[in-house]
């Protein structure tokens, strides 16, 4: 054997050592990576769920009246038109009252009324039509009511309330779920008051509401309303 060929044998395998090594580089590298961003995944899952468990503290909120502040009160419900995309109507105006207990906040009463001309679809001649008898019927049922029976572990900030809701003149029993995002004093005037956040589920053919049901017949609702303390 000559030294030419030692030396091409030398450096095939030189380069097959290198190629080795980079291939073993890459696994261990792709594998570390994945491991950081399974590790960076449950961080934010745990952080997210922790932070959504956990509501403001209510024992800084004195106990009494709160009024739904119209400026900042967002209820609405999205739904799946045939797949094509999902609507969200609101409320135009949402008049909401909480009589807060600071010493037992389970014994806490809310009550809402929504009335079925405010509301809004974005679209006139959609306003129209679900303002009609085949779905909310505003002429024979002008409003909507939610009367709370129960809630639970709000005093950690968040939790469930439950209680009877009535649209078309058909009453049952309503959850939702939600968070107290923030206690305080309103920047301005100084009143107490405090947000809050929420969401529930139902089917619109259970209250009457069933025109074209069982087609978009699985309704999404969604809460964003600030109580300002009234006395």
């Amino acid at each position: 054997m000559t030294i030419r060929h030692i030396a091409l044998i030398s450096t095939a395998a030189l380069l097959a050592a290198c190629s080795a090594a980079t291939e073993t580089a890459q696994t261990a590298g792709e594998t570390a990576s994945k491991t950081v961003e399974r590790t960076v995944a449950d961080v934010k899952t745990a952080v997210a769920g922790d932070v959504e468990m956990r509501g403001a503290d209510l024992s800084e909120l004195p106990a009494g009246t709160y009024k739904s502040e119209q400026g900042h009160a967002y209820v609405a419900f999205q739904y799946s038109h045939q797949g094509f995309s999902r609507p969200i109507i609101r409320w135009g105006t949402t008049d909401a009252t909480i009589i807060f207990d600071a010493d037992n906040p389970e014994n806490s009463k809310l009550t809402v009324t929504l009335p079925v001309k405010d509301i809004d679809t974005g679209v006139p001649a959609w306003d129209d039509h679900i303002k009609g008898e085949g779905f909310f019927d505003l002429a024979n049922h002008p409003e909507i009511t939610f009367v709370s029976t129960d809630i639970e572990q709000i005093r950690d900030g968040y939790g469930t309330l439950t209680g009877n809701l009535t649209i078309k003149g058909v009453t049952k029993p309503f959850t939702l779920t939600g968070t107290v995002n923030k206690v305080g004093k309103h920047f301005r005037s100084g009143v107490d008051m405090f947000g809050v956040s929420a969401t529930g589920q139902l089917k619109r053919s259970d209250f009457g509401v069933d025109k074209y049901a069982p087609m978009a017949d699985d309704i999404d609702i969604m809460v964003e309303v600030e109580f300002q303390k009234a006395e």
